[in-house]
């Protein structure tokens, strides 16, 4: 058995370990492309946390994308689809359903710390073991303390679910730099601008011009997350000048993106 094989048996088990962590690293030399599931269930809920890509995720709830520096929480049996970058690197979390207890019973996105990374850094040695030691087991619930006390937070980005607004929304998180007007995007969709406007405000709760804004904001989030300097991000978002992306990025985040970025990386 593989051990592709063997880790989907693990988390399609309710009993085992109350967690199951894991690490994902998709920065190998492949060529960058974009991956969807089908629509599919798990038996554990699971927490994602984007450090570098994109990941976009259906429900029967809505759509909403996960941007870095976030954690994406999903109650066990969530019918769901997911839409990521295969350049995505984060880790993750599957919990039984005997332990999500506590947990919001809906999908939601929550704030991350320092000690929930160091800790699912330490678990995912783990992820393979029937049983743990006494030790391994406290580290475990001091983890799932942490993600029951975690704040929900506002998705950074709704994602419509009118399937015509939904390929526009794809096609400005996969290029954002893109500068096409309402008109031209509307026109690509086979919808009229008028139409493409009030399906995008009553969909996602902000103009076609804001989503857009915020989408720039989470490819922004993206590069910097990959060590861009802020100069060239600012250049590949259009930004007339790195004070300007700065402005916007403070308005947005509160800090600037050196401060956002202030952290050690996740690694063994």
């Amino acid at each position: 058995m593989s051990h592709a094989d063997a880790m989907f048996e693990r988390i399609e088990n309710a009993g085992g370990p109350p967690l199951i962590a894991f690490l994902v690293d998709g920065s190998g030399g492949h060529q960058p492309h974009v991956e969807e599931s089908d629509w599919h269930t798990h038996v554990r809920g699971q927490f994602f946390y984007v450090e570098r890509g994109m990941v976009s995720i259906r429900t029967r709830e809505g759509a909403w994308a996960l941007p870095p520096q976030r954690v994406g929480w999903m109650p066990p049996g969530e019918p769901h689809t997911v839409r990521m970058s295969s350049a995505l690197c984060g880790w993750g979390v599957f919990v039984a359903p005997q332990a999500a207890a506590g947990l919001p019973d809906h999908t939601c996105v929550l704030g991350a710390n320092d000690l929930m990374r160091a800790l699912v850094l330490r678990a995912s040695e783990w992820t393979m073991r029937d049983e743990l030691d006494e030790r391994q087991e406290r580290l475990l619930m001091v983890l799932l303390d942490e993600l029951r006390r975690a704040p929900q937070l506002p998705p950074q980005l709704n994602l419509p679910s009118d399937r015509r607004v939904l390929r526009i929304a794809h096609a400005v998180l996969e290029r954002p730099q893109e500068d096409r007007s309402l008109e031209d995007w509307a026109a690509w969709a086979g919808l009229s601008a008028r139409n493409l406007s009030r399906l995008f405000r009553r969909e996602t709760g902000t103009s076609f011009a804001q989503w857009r804004r915020q989408a720039r904001l989470g490819h922004a989030l993206e590069l910097l997350a990959d060590g861009t300097a802020v100069g060239q991000v600012a250049d590949a978002l259009g930004y007339a000048s790195v004070s300007a992306f700065v402005a916007m990025f403070r308005r947005s985040f509160g800090q600037s993106p050196g401060r956002y970025f202030e952290r050690t990386p996740l690694s063994a």
